[in-house]
């Protein structure tokens, strides 16, 4: 039978046995660097990755030209592209100095070898499960299932600048700064796991303030020098929520990299977290029909049968049937006006136990599944 994870380290076998040693209490062992070297790279590197966006035209969002323009993409895009070769180079260099580690050692303390696929699945799973209730309103409620294919799934994050960013390049190139080349640093200054998970997302959840710029540049009137005091009240709160959770996110993905020292892993959480974005804490799931939006398909289809005179079928909006109070389908108005209706209370109490569980879930499993023999630094 394999050794587990904890057994490999107790054994110290390896790279597991240099670490232990190296954080062992009882071992006199200077640190490489110093911690403040360490977060001196960390805000280094966080400068090199947001600065770009305000000093180049092409990558500045404007008035006329939002964060979300395709140009605009693009240009920032090849900017962290070469972010992440800078600050590849520097974190190398400071690994590879005679006598910290060896190439080996690099590969592993970054988090690109060995790649534990089960790992992966498991972080997946993990926050999948904290996700219940998100995925049961977006599945099952909306009725995003229906839509399920390669082709949506090609137009989402391939054919479309915005999933791409936000699904494949953010991801990617975030991980790889602020955890990849960031917490290797740290470890060489014998920085506890425990102060590497709560300091360095910190560093991660101030980088994403720059966003403030670009919500009051966005919506400043044009000629005006200077925003709204709204305009700036409003910016202030979004930032600081946005932190709160930026830094919430930078925990589990810091906690995660330690624990099954799995970049990937990592990289994928994050992905689907951006996917799914922030669970509902208040109001009902299903509620369609205070909305004045009609699909354009919808639109066409009821023009059509009443061009040619046929009776329209049941029309679904999300997951709900146009009826009547007796079942029976409206069909004056699935012909010649799209009126939804909203879903019952028993799916939004449903969606909120799902909200309860999936949090106990994820405390009561966050060890379990991240419970690996690639851990790089045990808690």
């Amino acid at each position: 039978m394999a050794p587990t994870p904890n057994e490999l380290w107790q054994q110290g076998s390896g790279f597991f046995s240099r670490l232990k040693n190296y954080y062992a209490k009882d071992v006199e062992t200077a640190p490489l660097i110093s911690e403040q070297a360490a977060l001196l790279c960390e805000v280094l590197f966080t400068a090199f990755y947001v600065a770009p966006f305000y000093l180049s035209s092409t990558l500045r969002s404007t008035p006329l030209q939002s964060r979300d323009a395709p140009t605009v993409i693009r240009a920032r895009v090849r900017a962290v592209g070469l972010t992440c070769v800078a600050c590849s180079v520097i974190t190398v260099y400071v690994l590879a100095i005679p006598g910290h580690c060896t190439p080996q050692e690099v590969i592993r303390l970054v988090g690109i070898w060995p790649v534990d696929p089960i790992d992966i699945l498991r972080v997946l799973g993990l926050v999948m499960i904290l996700y219940v209730c998100s995925l049961y309103e977006t599945v099952i409620v909306d009725g995003e299932w229906r839509n399920w294919s390669f082709a949506s799934f090609k137009e989402a994050i391939f054919d479309n600048w915005i999933g791409y960013r936000n699904l494949i390049v953010a991801p990617i190139t975030e991980e790889v700064v602020f955890r990849a080349l960031t917490i290797p640093l740290f470890l060489l200054a014998k920085t506890s796991p425990t102060r590497i998970v709560f300091v360095t997302p910190a560093v991660f959840g101030l980088a994403h303030l720059h966003h403030l710029v670009d919500f009051i540049r966005s919506r400043t009137p044009t000629g005006r020098r200077s925003p709204p005091l709204m305009i700036w009240l409003q910016g202030m709160l979004r930032s600081t929520f946005q932190f709160a959770y930026t830094s919430l996110f930078g925990f589990f993905a810091a906690f995660v990299f330690l624990r099954t020292g799995n970049l990937y892993a990592a990289i994928v959480a994050h992905s689907f977290c951006n996917r799914m974005g922030l669970p509902r804490v208040w109001g009902k799931v299903g509620q369609v029909a205070d909305y004045d939006y009609v699909p354009v398909e919808m639109k066409g289809q009821a023009k059509r049968d009443n061009d040619a005179h046929i009776p329209s079928p049941p029309i679904k909006v999300g997951n709900s049937l146009m009826q009547d109070e007796d079942g029976d389908v409206n069909k004056s108005q699935a012909s010649t006006s799209v009126e939804p209706k909203n879903l019952r209370l028993a799916w939004t109490i449903v969606y909120y136990l799902l909200l309860f569980m999936g949090a106990f879930g994820f405390y009561k499993m966050l060890f379990p599944l991240t419970d690996s023999r690639n851990v790089v630094a045990r808690f």
